[in-house]
């Protein structure tokens, strides 16, 4: 019988427990929100300054990557400018130096 006995035990207590919550709850709930609600409000406008400061830092990392592509590109066709100017003239084949059968008299 000690199952029951304990069984029991526990059944009263929450039930004692969920009454004294009912009867608690309308009292302490709005104490606690009206806590809860300036930090919740606090920490959203945190975040959403976070979230703009993380906007501007992304869009000025964009801009600086596209400015060093920008110049990457124009130093790479100015290089290959400079090396279409440096290659040599193709050389003309070189001449035999047999000399041709001179005609016959």
């Amino acid at each position: 019988m000690g199952f029951m006995d304990n069984g029991f035990k526990g059944l009263l207590s929450g039930v004692a427990f969920g009454i004294g919550a009912a009867i608690v709850a309308p009292i302490v709930l709005p104490i606690l929100s009206a806590g809860v609600k300036p930090m919740a409000k606090a920490m959203i406008k945190e975040g959403i300054l976070i979230y703009e400061k993380g906007k501007e830092v992304v869009e000025e990392t964009r801009e600086t990557v596209e400015d060093l592509i920008a110049e990457a590109r124009a130093e790479a066709e100015g290089v290959q400018s400079f090396a279409e100017e440096l290659e040599p003239e193709p050389m003309p084949a070189p001449k035999s130096k047999r000399s041709s059968p001179s005609p016959s008299k």
